[in-house]
Parts: structure tokens; C-alpha cells; sequence
């Protein structure tokens, strides 16, 4: 994915001494490199520094909860969904925003001065829940456990797995209601396909005979 290169207003000593132009910042820094998209002028100049302020940051992790904070800039606009690395004292994490709390409410979009909290869950290592019914086709027996996988780890709707002591077959899908980019709560066509982060439970056909061995 090709990086978008960052524009801010700057006067330009070629072209515009007195009224500020749109500049390609070329190399950031104390003293950045900056080039005035009107004239290709190539100048240094001293950006101002981004004012930021601290949020506190609720985290959700595997049933658990923990607080830590985040310097976001002022007029940096929030919306759930978004994720973001959040450095905190253990480790540095991958959280989504699940809702923002501004006020005495919630909101599922706000400029960053106005927000007071940040609730956020963490997508880059998660737990997902799986329903899965013998292979011999009985849905009414049915047994329940979770899997540790990476957020980015894809299932697939008609793809087996194998994971750790599990082997089972997709046949479809709960998205959670924080996802963004799916048409449907529920996926069970082929090919279907949601990250490991977005989903809420697998419906599977275990592929292994030992786990009803005990029934």
C-alpha cells in the first residue's frame, strides 16, 4: 500500500512569501523538508507541533478489562471501528474503538478534545468462540470451545481447519457488531471469509472423532 505523503499549509518563499500554499512535507523533522505543490519550490522549515492531549483508554481483552491512556491529537476525528496501536506498561496493542464516551453519553463518532473516554477492544491476539456439531450430522449435539489466534488469522466458510488439538469444517459465521466491511450478521456461503478480530462465533462440523469419543 503506497503511503500518502502529508500536505499542510505553508508560505512559500518562491512563489507566495505573504499567503500560505499547499506543501508535500518530504522529509519530517525539527527542520522538514517541505515542497510547494504550486511552484516545486524545495525549502526547510520548522513545523509547528501537533498539540495533543491525553485520553484514558478502556481496554477489553478476553472477558478482562484495563485502563491505560492515549496523547491523540486535539482535532483528530474518533470513530468506532478505527484501530490504533496503544502503548501501554505490558506491551504495545492493537485496539479497535467499540464507543466513545462523551458527556454523560455515547457516540459512535467525535473530535478527539471532546471525548472523555475511549472504550476499545483488543483485535491483534482474541479468542474466538466455536459451536461445532459431530460430522455424522446431529445439530441438536453440539459441543462449545474457544481458539487463541491472531486478529488477522482468516476463516473461511467450506475450509477445515486444523488448530492446536481441533479440527473442524466452517459452515458459518456470527459477525460481531463492531465489524466494518461485511453485508450480512451472518456469513455461510462458500468462500465467505471474516478475520479472526471480527468475528463474534463459528459454526463448524468437527472433522475429529475423539471429541465425542467420551458422549
Amino acid at each position: 500500500m503506497t503511503e500518502t505523503t502529508e500536505r499542510i499549509p505553508l508560505a512559500c518563499p518562491a512563489c507566495s512569501p505573504d499567503i500560505e500554499t499547499v506543501h508535500e512535507v518530504l522529509s519530517p523533522g525539527g527542520q522538514a523538508t517541505v515542497r510547494c505543490t504550486e511552484c516545486g519550490h524545495v525549502h526547510k522549515e520548522e513545523l509547528p507541533e501537533e498539540q495533543t492531549r491525553p485520553i484514558d483508554v478502556v481496554v477489553s481483552q478476553e472477558g478482562e478489562s484495563f485502563s491505560a491512556q492515549a496523547d491523540v491529537p486535539h482535532e483528530e476525528t474518533l470513530a468506532t471501528g478505527e484501530e490504533f496501536l496503544l502503548e501501554t506498561p505490558e506491551a504495545i496493542m492493537t485496539v479497535r474503538i467499540t464507543s466513545l464516551e462523551v458527556g454523560e453519553g455515547r457516540q459512535d463518532e467525535a473530535v478527539a478534545e471532546e471525548v472523555d473516554t475511549i472504550w476499545t477492544r483488543a483485535v491483534g491476539n482474541v479468542s474466538v468462540s466455536v459451536t461445532a456439531h459431530p460430522k455424522s450430522g446431529e445439530h441438536d449435539e453440539t459441543r462449545s470451545f474457544d481458539l487463541q489466534v491472531p486478529g488477522d488469522y482468516e476463516f473461511v466458510v467450506g475450509e477445515t481447519e486444523e488448530l492446536g488439538d481441533e479440527e473442524f469444517t466452517v459452515e458459518g459465521i456470527l459477525v460481531r457488531d463492531d465489524a466494518v466491511g461485511y453485508d450480512h450478521e451472518q456469513l455461510d456461503f462458500d468462500g465467505d471469509s471474516v478475520d479472526a478480530k471480527d468475528v463474534k462465533r463459528l459454526y463448524a462440523r468437527d472433522e475429529s472423532t475423539s471429541a465425542w469419543s467420551a458422549w
